[in-house]
């Protein structure tokens, strides 16, 4: 969430909570980047399970109205194609919204991200922790 340029909000058409949980989870990352303008993308799964459906598309295509992304409704077990599609329009969102920076880095949406620890260092601790419980 600190990190990134884009968002996916995914959801299951049928099951209602997984759609409800998205507003505080949007809520969330713009008390992290109140300012920035992150390209969104608001994907209803499970699009071939119809009779099942709890959320209908009216109510998504709302949220990510309210949300300020896109809206788009897949089925990843029937039609891979869709989700890929949909992937390919945050890409070339985040493209555009990248381009208009004028080549600079975006101040204030990047926060520095923490160092990947040495692996030579944590095995060397762990070696030491485990000396140390044998004594």
């Amino acid at each position: 969430i600190y990190w990134a340029d884009g968002f996916v909000f995914v959801y299951s058409i049928t099951d209602y909570e997984s759609f409800r949980v998205l507003r505080p989870l949007h809520q969330h990352i713009r008390r992290i980047h109140p300012n920035a303008n992150i390209p969104l993308l608001l994907m209803a799964n499970k699009g071939d399970l119809l009779r099942a459906r709890q959320v209908s598309s009216k109510e998504g295509l709302q949220l990510a109205t309210e949300l300020g992304g896109t809206y788009c409704e897949v089925s990843a077990r029937e039609n891979c194609e869709g989700v890929h599609e949909a992937f390919q329009q945050l890409c070339q969102e985040l493209s555009r919204s990248c381009s208009s920076c004028n080549g600079e880095k975006r101040r204030g949406l990047h926060l520095v991200r923490p160092k990947s620890p040495n692996m030579q260092d944590l095995k060397r601790r762990l070696k030491q922790a485990l000396t140390s419980k044998g004594k």
